[in-house]
């Protein structure tokens, strides 16, 4: 890869600190307007009741939510053609980074585009049966969907690209130690809701009920310090370039 073909640092460093800010923005309105994520361990039929409540507003951002991660995507590809010829791991990297991403958008827009048909059936009638099968319906949508695609595979990749990264930022000693440090941190409080999803089959599995909301929060401002951090490097770079 010729020098004038490698991704910018603050291209990278502005896509890191969007995409975390997009993601933030979707995510703290679903706590306000939906109780999310602890909604999500609520009995089946008081989820679709709730939901259905929200309206085309909750379903608008539930679909911002799932889109707001594309550009993340874009800044894991960049990263890897900015290291992937120093470091030899980073390739890999960038494939379970995008991987990720991707699962956990399919998962998420389960809430626009199936959530309300299920919603609408289960609220919308006095039928025991079509109630019952609106919630067996949603138990296996939401444990396939939700669980095992967003939280569990996207999760343990987004935690495997973190690790992965931030050891490639101090491999090339990119950063200050405390950046590969701050990932490693936020990666060991993420790991530690599988927990939780081990709890949705395995009753009494031992869980810590904040690990999902403290590693998803300090993983975003890691996300954001990285960002930062790509910015002053290309301020540094065009500072000796111009010595």
């Amino acid at each position: 890869m010729t020098s004038s073909s490698i991704p910018s640092n603050r291209l990278i460093g502005f896509l890191l600190i969007l995409g975390a800010v997009l993601v933030l923005i979707p995510y703290t309105l679903l706590t306000i307007t939906f109780n999310y994520p602890l909604v999500l361990r609520e009995e089946p039929g008081q989820v679709l009741t709730q939901f259905h409540a929200g309206g085309s507003t909750l379903i608008f951002t539930w679909l911002a939510f799932a889109l707001s991660g594309f550009p993340l995507l874009i800044a894991y590809v960049l990263i890897g053609q900015r290291f992937e010829n120093q470091v030899y791991f980073v390739r890999l990297a960038t494939t379970l980074g995008v991987t990720s991403g991707l699962v956990q958008i399919v998962g998420l827009l389960r809430w626009t585009f199936v959530v309300p048909v299920l919603a609408t059936n289960y609220v919308n009638t006095t039928d025991p049966a079509i109630r019952a099968a609106s919630v067996a319906a949603f138990q296996t949508i939401h444990q396939f969907g939700g669980v095992l695609l967003g939280e569990h595979l996207g999760q343990l990749l987004t935690i495997a690209w973190t690790i992965l990264i931030a050891r490639t930022f101090a491999q090339l000693a990119l950063f200050p130690s405390w950046v590969s440090w701050f990932g490693y941190v936020a990666s060991a409080i993420y790991l530690m809701a599988q927990g939780d999803l081990l709890a949705t089959v395995i009753p009494g599995f031992p869980a810590w009920d904040l690990a999902g909301l403290l590693g998803s929060t300090f993983w975003l401002v890691w996300l954001v310090t990285v960002g930062v951090q790509f910015l002053r490097l290309n301020r540094l770079d065009n500072v000796l370039a111009s010595v």
